[in-house]
Parts: structure tokens; C-alpha cells; sequence
């Protein structure tokens, strides 16, 4: 299908002061929940970002547009989880068909399927491609190793209920896992061991992991927490006004931007906690949320089916934003130019 290129210009003038106005572009195509999403690293054509949803048809966007690059078809049944590695040459989903699928990015097709016992929700590949980590409903933890497709892979066992994320760190010799049982587990790559298990209250409901400074981000009811990952000691927590979803820490670890069930997106400043800004612009509960790798942008998915991608600099002219304002202004004709960004379509 055709892509529908826009350029748009979005600052509102008030004579008293300029205030910017976020208008996110919205990128629909999904007809389901999109529930997971993951930008590669910026590579010499830009970035990517892949979506996970219901409707079982991950997809490929250009990371700074949201232009719809293709659809990764062959899921018999809802994608729960979807990446990409760094170089966005592979892709990996996660499905409730029993089976996580790896992917050729570039052409779209489908390089192996690996069957499951039950539903898989994660998937993770190591720094240099070469493995993936897979966990879901089984409880059990898997490493494959992509070269020898044909070998058992390696496993995990200790979470007592389904594994929502599973995630490399601290050089891929560590594995952090999130599960229902209202646990985060930090696993020893080689002994298989648990080397520190963190209890909560209530099921944790997203992680991300930030390589530089070893942060690990988790989401638990109204909590937005940080922890180290290589010790799991707590380094600061706030709590939100409504269910948070998904939340994630900016490259620059200026602030932090999370949503959840009351359709909002909040940014907070990292350093003293305080809610900068919100916006609402899904019209249902945000799943999941993500900062792309240069910090420009940040993608939200929903229930509502669509991915928005909203301005960390607000009125900065990049991707598909352009701001103009009129060569001449002054207190008595005050008014910038305003074009709000239409959809982007698959």
C-alpha cells in the first residue's frame, strides 16, 4: 500500500507568551491492541520501530516518521511481544500461537519459527544477534542460539507463574525476567541460577532496561520505579495518578514519560520527580511507550489500535513536525502558523 508523506507545522502563539502545543502523529494500520513496541538503534538509514499487537501482524515503521514500511505476516494467533536488534536487520515476535518467529527486517521474511509450549509474550535478542530470549505463559525461561536452529535451547525454570518480559543486561551475562507471580528475578547467564529476586504488591506490568547506567525501569500499579541492574537496589520511585501501563526513562535520563488506564501520557522530570507535562491524545488505555534512541521522539501504543509518536521538544522542527511562523509578529497580529499532522497509514 502507499504511504502518505506529510509535513506539518505545529506551535501556538498567545500574545502573552509561546507556548508550544504536543500534536502527535498518529500511525494506525492495526485493527487491534497494539501492546508491545521496540526502536532498533540508529543505523546509516535512521531507526525503526516495530509494533506487537492483537490482530497478529507486527509491523515495520520508520522510527522518526511512523511511515509504514511493511507487515510481518505468518502469526496464527495475537503478537504479545516484538523487537529489533540494533542494526534492525532482524526482528523477533513473541505469539499466542505457541511460537516465537525471527524475521529478515530488510525483506520481510520469516528466517525460523521456534515452537513453544504455551503462549510467549517476550522476546530479546543478545547485543550481537547471535541468541534470543524467549519467555511466556510455560514459565520458563529460553535461550536459542540463532546459528544452530536445530539445537535445544537452553533453560531457565523458577518463576511460578506466566513471564510477561525477559530482557539481556549487564553484557548479556545477566537476564532480568518479569512475571505474575509479582516478581523481577536477576538470572546468572551460566549457572542459571537466581542471583536476587524483588517482590512487589501487584504484578509488574512492563521493565526496560537502560545498558548506560545499568537501569532497569518497572511499572507496578501506580509506581514508576528505577532500580540498578546489577544489584537491584531501588534508586527512586513515583507514583502516578491512574494504573501505569508502561513507562520509560529518556537517553539523556532527563526525564521520563508513562501511561496506563486513564489514556494520558505524563512526563516526568527525573532528577526531582515532579510531573512536568500530560497529554491525552488515545482514546483508550496506553500499553506500552517507548523514547527512540536519539531522544527526539516517544512511541505509544493502545487499545485504541494506533502507535502516536509525540515531540520531546516540543515546536523543534524534526521527522514530520516543521515549525513556521510568520515573518512578522507582533502583540497585535500574534498568531503562528498551525497545521496538525495527519494520520500516517499502512
Amino acid at each position: 500500500k502507499g504511504l502518505r508523506l506529510f509535513v506539518s507545522c505545529h506551535p501556538f502563539w498567545s500574545p502573552v507568551s509561546m507556548a508550544m502545543r504536543q500534536t502527535p502523529l498518529t500511525c494506525s494500520g492495526h485493527t487491534r491492541p497494539v501492546v508491545d513496541l521496540a526502536f532498533s538503534g540508529i543505523t546509516p538509514y535512521g531507526y525503526f520501530l516495530i509494533s506487537a499487537c492483537k490482530d497478529g501482524k507486527p509491523m515495520l515503521r520508520q522510527g522518526d516518521t511512523g511511515d509504514w514500511i511493511g507487515t510481518f505476516l505468518g502469526h496464527k494467533g495475537a503478537v504479545w511481544g516484538a523487537t529489533l536488534n540494533k542494526e534492525a536487520t532482524k526482528a523477533a515476535t513473541a505469539a499466542a500461537d505457541f511460537t516465537a518467529k525471527v524475521w529478515d527486517a530488510v525483506t520481510g521474511d520469516e528466517v525460523l519459527t521456534l515452537a513453544h509450549k504455551h503462549i510467549v509474550k517476550s522476546v530479546n535478542f543478545t547485543e550481537d544477534s547471535n541468541c534470543l530470549l524467549t519467555g511466556g505463559n510455560d514459565k520458563v525461561l529460553r535461550i536459542y542460539d540463532l546459528g544452530k536452529p536445530e539445537a535445544e535451547p537452553q533453560e531457565i525454570a523458577g518463576h511460578t507463574s506466566a513471564i510477561k518480559k525477559a530482557l539481556w543486561c549487564n553484557n548479556d551475562q545477566h537476564i532480568l525476567s518479569a512475571a505474575e507471580d509479582k516478581t523481577i528475578r536477576l538470572w546468572d547467564k551460566n549457572t542459571k541460577e537466581a542471583v536476587k529476586t524483588l517482590s512487589f504488591d501487584a504484578s509488574v506490568s512492563s521493565m526496560e532496561y537502560i545498558p548506560d547506567g545499568e537501569i532497569l525501569v518497572i511499572t507496578y500499579g501506580r509506581t514508576i520505579a528505577f532500580y540498578s541492574a546489577h544489584s537491584l537496589d531501588l534508586i527512586k520511585a513515583v507514583d502516578a495518578p491512574a494504573s501505569i501501563h508502561s513507562a520509560s526513562l529518556h537517553p539523556e535520563k532527563d526525564f521520563f514519560v508513562a501511561g496506563g488506564d486513564d489514556f494520558k501520557l505524563y512526563k516526568y522530570d527525573y532528577s526531582t520527580k515532579d510531573e512536568m507535562e500530560s497529554y491525552k491524545g488515545h482514546f483508550g488505555p496506553i500499553h506500552c511507550v517507548r523514547f527512540s534512541p536519539d531522544g527526539e521522539l516517544y512511541a505509544s501504543g493502545s487499545e485504541d489500535g494506533t502507535l502516536r509518536l509525540w515531540q520531546t521538544a516540543v515546536g523543534k522542527t524534526y521527522g514530520l513536525w516543521k515549525c513556521v511562523l510568520p515573518e512578522e509578529l507582533s502583540s497585535e497580529n500574534s498568531e503562528a502558523l498551525y497545521c496538525p499532522p495527519a494520520e500516517i497509514k499502512a
